[in-house]
């Protein structure tokens, strides 16, 4: 395990386990939004995919994010794809707490600077809102593209709980030739 693609929807701990995967096996770790969202703005699909391309064209990376528009130059280069695949009631939970934190001043970040109420939990596109949105319409198609991507060799790895990531990250501590032989919750088809 060498170039890890992770993925999942948002307050799932995919930056924790990116950072955590990318000192484990001491290689580079991307967050994907970084590339994207410039002081300039986003940066045109063509560019993303271009910046992408090239970080993924090396022997060893970790790369995060929920762009499965760019499964050809990142997922299906690497060996391993993490799907990070919890409940909403749990994520709805998280980004709720996060959200709350992040109002309180306990959290700084890019985007606890920008959030305010309306945006995290009342207007029409708030953080609540659009992780409903976009599980309900999401998680069908990442279930396709995963299947394409274990079709062409790379191993997938579908967590669906923080106690299923915590084991997952215990046997791959361990190293990673062991933690292939364990019971990891390995790609299913459904849902």
């Amino acid at each position: 395990m060498r170039r890890v693609a992770l993925f999942g929807p948002p307050a799932t701990g995919k930056s924790t386990l990116a950072r955590w995967l990318s000192t484990e096996l001491d290689e580079p770790h991307t967050d994907l939004d970084d590339l994207l969202f410039t002081a300039a703005g986003p940066l045109p699909l063509e560019e993303f995919r271009r910046q992408a391309a090239e970080i993924t064209s090396t022997d060893g990376w970790i790369v995060e994010g929920n762009f499965s528009k760019l499964a050809d130059v990142v997922w299906n280069r690497a060996d391993t794809l993490i799907w990070l695949d919890f409940p909403l009631p749990l994520i709805l939970y998280r980004i709720a707490r996060r959200s709350l934190r992040q109002l309180a001043g306990r959290e700084d970040s890019a985007q606890a600077r920008r959030l305010t109420w309306s945006t995290a939990f009342f207007a029409r596109r708030s953080l609540l809102r659009t992780a409903i949105r976009k599980y309900r319409t999401n998680r069908p198609r990442y279930a396709r593209q995963v299947a394409e991507t274990a079709g062409l060799g790379v191993e997938v790895v579908r967590l669906r709980s923080p106690r299923e990531v915590q084991r997952w990250r215990q046997r791959t501590a361990r190293g990673p030739a062991e933690s292939h032989s364990k019971g990891a919750a390995r790609h299913t088809t459904g849902p």
